[in-house]
């Protein structure tokens, strides 16, 4: 397998986020009964999708380094999806999902400054594209996330047993 530069990982690691980030929607999407909730994760979801999509085709500018860095990206979507079903169990509720997405979106949105920063410095103009393109989408997503948690909070009893 090909060593990867410090910004091929990173492009990897944004990777797995990107195909992480749609398994989580999904699953909190399934825990939650607001409708307009829901149309928000299928539209980050999509998002994520696009993102997945337009990294990958910036890993094919890599000469030979694309299969290892969609490695790196299996790697981190598989630790991300290990996190998710430790913080979520079978007796989680909707706000534990978008708590837990919000501690999932805070890490997309710093992996994305991560690679925009790094890019400057290695003038890849296609991951400075890229980040440019991104990091906006996953501030917004965190945004989202938080709000939907906020909303979800502020429909609970704080008084009753948990």
């Amino acid at each position: 397998m090909a060593e990867l530069t410090n910004l091929e990982s990173k492009l990897g690691e944004v990777i797995g986020l990107a195909q992480a980030a749609q398994v989580a929607g999904r699953k909190v999407a399934g825990l939650t009964e607001d409708e307009q909730l829901v149309q928000t994760l299928e539209r980050m979801a999509t998002e994520a999708a696009e993102a997945e999509e337009r990294s990958i085709e910036v890993a094919s500018t890599f000469d030979g380094k694309k299969t290892a860095i969609l490695d790196e990206a299996r790697e981190v979507k598989q630790k991300a999806a290990e996190m998710m079903s430790t913080y979520l169990d079978e007796e989680s509720d909707a706000l534990d999902g978008f708590e837990f997405l919000n501690m999932a979106e805070a890490a997309e949105v710093a992996h994305w400054t991560v690679l925009g920063t790094m890019s400057e410095q290695a003038r890849h103009g296609g991951l400075q594209e890229l980040a440019q393109r991104f990091l906006p989408v996953q501030e917004k997503h965190l945004q989202q996330v938080l709000h939907g948690a906020q909303q979800l909070a502020a429909e609970e009893d704080p008084d009753e047993e948990a």
